[in-house]
């Protein structure tokens, strides 16, 4: 008609298309970052090229562990969701807690933030600005903690006070230990080279030697025979150490003090490593090292056994990947036995490796030093699934007897039936 108007149609582009495109600028910026961090490190001398990226390395990688293992609890919490376990009710969160998406979120952006700090750091330095370079990973964890410790209604307030609030109860277990304080407390224990790492960076940070050659000796203040490494290492075994003990003050379970030895062997292996720096060769290699070696062997075959004995109920291993929805990974994953060798195998072999990291004087190489300590986080992903579904299988069997217990008998309603008169 003469002088009417046509509404617009806002044309939206289509959610995979949007995915899709969201993956590809993600991909050209990491090139990015890896052509302009590669085009750095060839500026500089070979004798100092492997310092320098020592350096650059030890700031930075903890936080790409941390990314790492943000990006495998989103994993976790999508199985759960897809299942029936609900991790809601097992962690006692509340009904605004964080889905997987907004895990995969934060996840994104701590991986985003962390390679260009690091490429803005060797890219200044290389190109002599030493002062600017020096800034970047004091900035970057500056922000990261104001971040963690804002208390403005931003950046997921009630899960960061949730995870502070647990943090807390893990360093000081005054109170009864809850599912959730020995889970996470049992996820610092795979992140303890993490916690010596961000040790040894804000040790440089404070003494301002970032960026510098000061801390080249290792017999320096933050250097790598400092005494606050295997102190820092020990630290997650400590507080889980002291939470069993308080779990069988409340409980008087014989079964806690068990799981408390097991936490205490980490203690001689982290120690005896230690000592390597401050005896006598002859000493080490006449005494000490095998006194280390026998420690690395209980603590890993005993952590192995608590793993299959009581963390997870083999009876029910892969209960976790049976799926609501068809989907092929319940076809790949469910009841197929390839799954519980794998289990099996895997966590016995990462329980081994994992000593390397925990002994200070096998860390010569830190590039093999970060794979352990990301496959150490690969095998507490894989413990989540079965830990935390054999939580909700014991509450669930709880829940049912409790239920039952509640029912009366039919032996109880007969009688009850023949007090009435008809």
């Amino acid at each position: 008609m003469k002088g009417s108007t046509i509404p617009s149609v806002a044309i939206m582009p289509s959610p995979l298309f949007l995915w899709r495109f969201k993956v590809v600028l993600f991909l050209l910026w990491g090139l990015c970052c890896c052509k302009i961090g590669w085009d750095s490190v060839m500026r500089m001398s070979v004798d100092l090229r492997d310092l320098f990226l020592y350096e650059a390395f030890l700031y930075y990688n903890p936080l790409l562990l941390v990314a790492l293992m943000i990006w495998l609890w989103g994993v976790n919490l999508w199985v759960f969701a897809q299942s029936s376990v609900n991790y809601a009710k097992v962690f006692d969160l509340a009904q605004t807690h964080l889905s997987h998406r907004e895990i995969w979120r934060c996840a994104t952006w701590l991986t985003l933030i962390v390679p260009t700090s690091m490429t803005a750091y060797l890219y200044l330095y290389s190109h002599g600005e030493v002062s600017l370079a020096a800034s970047q990973p004091v900035l970057l964890y500056a922000i990261l903690l104001m971040i963690l410790l804002s208390p403005f209604d931003m950046f997921y307030l009630s899960s960061r006070f949730y995870f502070l609030r647990t943090v807390w109860r893990i360093i000081l277990p005054l109170q009864a230990i809850t599912f959730p304080d020995f889970f996470l407390a049992d996820i610092f224990t795979s992140m303890s080279k993490v916690f010596s790492d961000l040790e040894r960076s804000v040790c440089r940070m404070v003494n301002r030697q970032v960026a510098t050659i000061a801390w080249f000796e290792a017999d320096s203040i933050c250097g790598s025979h400092s005494v606050a490494i295997p102190l820092v290492l020990v630290f997650p075994y400590l507080w889980r150490f002291f939470q069993c003990l308080r779990q069988y003050k409340d409980t008087k379970e014989k079964t806690c003090l068990f799981n408390a030895l097991k936490y205490s062997t980490a203690i001689p292996v982290i120690f005896l490593s230690a000592l390597k720096y401050h005896v006598y060769p002859d000493q080490w290699v006449g005494f000490y090292r095998p006194l280390w070696l026998i420690s690395s062997v209980v603590n890993s075959l005993y952590s192995f056994y608590w793993d299959i004995k009581r963390d997870w109920d083999l009876s029910i291993l892969t209960r976790i990947f049976m799926f609501k929805n068809p989907s092929i990974w319940t076809n790949l994953l469910y009841g197929q036995n390839w799954v519980f060798y794998w289990v099996l195998g895997s966590n016995l072999v990462l329980r081994c490796t994992w000593t390397y990291k925990l002994s200070a004087h096998l860390r010569h190489n830190y590039l093999t030093v970060f794979t352990i300590a990301a496959l150490e986080i690969l095998r507490r992903w894989q413990w989540v699934f079965f830990r935390v579904e054999n939580e909700w299988n014991k509450m669930t069997a709880k829940q049912n007897l409790e239920m039952s217990s509640d029912m009366p008998s039919e032996g109880d309603r007969l009688l009850d039936s023949s007090n009435h008169t008809v």
